[in-house]
């Protein structure tokens, strides 16, 4: 997939993907986990979710045979790929803005989105947001799959920093915000929190991905990156980024229902 894009400018998600990575979320397949059992999906349930990317997620949603699923993704590639992923008729992906998805109000009870929310403005956070309320059956479920800043007072100009060598070397524009900053906006949006999970800001170490890929798929990544120069520069930038702010950052998942 996506082999027209210039290494050096793509984000980072989609170079990772382009290395074969499939679990591209900030809490790793384990706090991915966590959310589909806490969202606890069933086969009465009508899911939607928010740019689902290469479908790894996607995946475990269909394990769990709702009654129907869209997938909504701005990549036309990501969605063709993600097309191929399933011939249930039930199921099916549209390449739309989240903003504007163009599905009726009140069509899901469940709504996820994952690494969606990091990289947008704080207005544009507020628009998917709401975009996911609306979207929502009262008593629907929203689950969030973020970065957050911690402690939650953390210094501004240290938040600054962060979100500004992030967005470098990240290549998209990357504003997380703190646990209590995510929970205020939900509520802002229509949410209740109901539950906050969280997870080591490991992805691009060692054991987390053996965990992810498993042992071969993950030798095999690690082989294409050192093997690729332009590559190996951009993860290693982006590994650097990572620790050194793993004090402050973690990664989120906000379990929320619209009121």
């Amino acid at each position: 997939m996506f082999e027209h894009y210039d290494i050096q400018k793509m984000p980072g998600h989609w170079l990772l993907a382009r290395m074969g990575k499939r679990v591209l979320r900030p809490g790793g397949r384990e706090l991915t986990m966590k959310i589909i059992d806490a969202l606890d999906i069933n086969a009465d349930d009508s899911v939607v979710e928010f740019a689902p990317g290469i479908g790894s997620t996607a995946q475990l949603i269909f394990a769990r045979k709702p009654q129907h699923y869209t997938g909504i993704d701005q990549n036309e590639e990501a969605v063709n790929h993600l097309a191929s992923l399933t011939n249930n008729h039930r199921y099916n992906f549209i390449n739309k803005n989240i903003t504007n998805s163009g599905l009726p109000g009140l069509c899901a009870s469940v709504v996820l989105g994952e690494a969606v929310l990091t990289m947008q403005t704080e207005e544009r956070k507020e628009q998917i947001i709401s975009e996911a309320c609306r979207l929502l059956q009262r008593g629907g479920r929203y689950a969030i799959h973020e970065i957050a800043l911690r402690p939650d007072d953390i210094q501004n100009g240290m938040k600054n920093e962060i979100q500004q060598k992030l967005s470098e070397k990240i290549h998209v524009n990357a504003r997380p915000l703190t646990t209590h900053e995510w929970t205020l906006m939900l509520n802002k949006c229509g949410f209740r929190i109901i539950k906050i999970l969280t997870n080591p800001m490991h992805l691009l170490k060692l054991s987390r991905m053996i965990r992810d890929e498993g042992f071969m798929r993950a030798a095999g990544i690690a082989f294409r990156i050192a093997t690729t120069p332009h590559a190996f520069k951009r993860v290693k930038g982006m590994r650097n980024v990572f620790d050194t702010y793993e004090h402050y950052m973690t990664a989120i998942s906000i379990i929320a229902i619209k009121e």
